[in-house]
């Protein structure tokens, strides 16, 4: 009955806004990857802080689950309502409330996404730099403490998001941080919630940092005969202090995978995908002593992509990689697994990787943001044979175990979510017991997020 009776309470606050159709609720019930569809009890589509404000007071009154959800691009069952309850879809709130390009700050809600924000940015010169490849919500982003290719040089949501604006679980709004560039003000409740993936609170403002856009922007393709002569390449870029915007790899496999999808030629082998920022003249001096380093370490078909729709077709390529690796075998679902480790062990945990998956017998190219020592594996599964998705997971278990033991990270920017809770313990220890403190005050009653990233007890709804 207490579903019920939140779920007429949100009925009356929201009106056709709350649905409980079976089309609705399925949309909101799927994942990108492997996750069974797990549809909610109802999808809410509030407008306001206000509004989420009073939609989590109804739903910890009566004790039903109530997840957030951005545009659903997570690859971990981060917005997966596993326990039912409400998903509470933030793409009404999509308004841009306020830009100080004196300050270069952007004050946005959490449906506004990354690609159109940098659309209404163009005419003052700035830009935001955080690009996870999809084009996902500026909310999720913050809330997964999402990153991406540029992260090597303008850092992740962590380093871009100067104060929210939060809904805590029972319906308390609360603001964090501020426009000032620096503080030694209280606790960083604004780094507590980047990154918690909605189980401490709900998202309902940001304030991002905004860079200039560059004068001039050069990108690059090269190919290596082996994975650590690509590797050691960026080892020795970054020792000699080049500025790199974005520096991607890509195995083999993958070029395969756009060659045949993408009726590209490259060559079938490693390849590094970089590109510089900068003035004219800082543009041609790092692009020439990129250069010479791949020269010396025997990097070869060299091309330069220098106008605008040379560089748009070559990232187009890289951000659609997951996409050409399911769709190029038919029917698959994929599992997708990152880790991070020190780029000193970038090439030997690569290479392990690679062995990893073949011992398994699976499909699984590897690509990865080589400037900051992470990298995915893409597993791609036949559905119909059960077996491939349990070896998957033991691979992806086996990649984060062989991080640790690097002294890297089980996670670079997928986050945790569904499909990593139970390695939290090996990374964190004590500390994970401690993030469930956290959450137990925040949000005694479970009801934010509950099952994902946490060691909490989950409530699940009953009708």
């Amino acid at each position: 009955m207490a579903l019920e009776q939140a779920l007429n309470a949100l009925e009356a606050l929201l009106g056709a806004r709350l649905s409980r159709k079976s089309g609705d609720l399925d949309q909101h019930g799927h994942s990108e990857t492997w996750f069974p569809t797990t549809p909610p009890h109802a999808v809410a589509w509030p407008e306001t802080t206000q509004e989420v404000s009073a939609i989590a007071k109804i739903c910890s009154a009566e004790g039903v689950p109530l997840v957030a959800w951005g545009t659903g691009t997570s690859l971990e069952g981060h917005a997966l309502a596993q326990n039912g309850g409400v998903v509470l879809d933030t793409s009404r709130m999509n308004q841009i409330l306020e830009t100080d390009a004196e300050d270069r700050l952007v004050r946005v809600q959490p449906g506004v996404t990354r690609v159109r924000l940098n659309d209404e940015l163009r005419a003052t010169g700035l830009f935001f730099p955080v690009d996870p490849g999809a084009d996902a919500s500026l909310g999720g982003m913050a809330a997964t403490r999402a990153s991406g290719t540029t992260a090597v040089r303008y850092g992740t949501m962590r380093h871009n998001v100067a104060a929210l604006e939060v809904v805590l679980a029972d319906g308390r709004i609360i603001r964090t941080g501020s426009g000032a560039v620096k503080s030694s003000s209280g606790y960083d409740l604004t780094a507590l919630f980047v990154g918690s993936e909605g189980t401490l609170g709900i998202i309902t403002e940001l304030t991002l940092r905004l860079h200039a856009q560059p004068e001039t922007i050069s990108s690059a393709v090269c190919a290596f005969d082996t994975l650590e002569q690509a590797v050691e390449t960026v080892q020795m870029t970054i020792q000699m202090g080049i500025p790199m915007a974005r520096i991607e790899f890509v195995d083999s496999e993958i070029v395969k995978v756009f060659n045949k999808m993408n009726h590209t030629t490259m060559p079938e082998k490693p390849h590094l995908m970089i590109e510089f920022h900068g003035s004219d003249v800082s543009v041609a001096e790092d692009s020439r002593r990129f250069g010479e380093v791949v020269a010396e370490m025997g990097g070869a078909d060299f091309e330069w992509a220098t106008t605008t729709e040379e560089r748009n077709r070559l990232w187009k390529i890289r951000h659609a990689a997951y996409s050409s690796i399911i769709a190029s075998r038919p029917g698959c679902i994929g599992l997708v697994t990152d880790v991070c480790v020190p780029i000193s062990r970038l090439a030997e945990a690569v290479e392990r990787g690679r062995d990893m998956i073949a011992a398994k017998g699976l499909f699984g190219p590897i690509l990865g943001h080589v400037g900051d020592g992470n990298f995915h594996a893409t597993l791609a599964l036949d559905p119909s044979d059960p077996s491939e998705l349990e070896r998957a997971k033991e691979v992806g278990h086996e990649l984060a175990e062989m991080a640790l033991e690097m002294g890297g990270t089980i996670t670079g920017e997928h986050g945790i979510g569904l499909g990593k809770r139970g390695l939290m313990a090996a990374e964190h220890g004590e500390a994970w017991a401690v993030m469930g403190q956290i959450k137990a005050a925040l949000d005694p009653n479970g009801i934010l997020n509950p099952g994902k990233m946490l060691p909490d007890t989950a409530p699940a709804a009953k009708a």
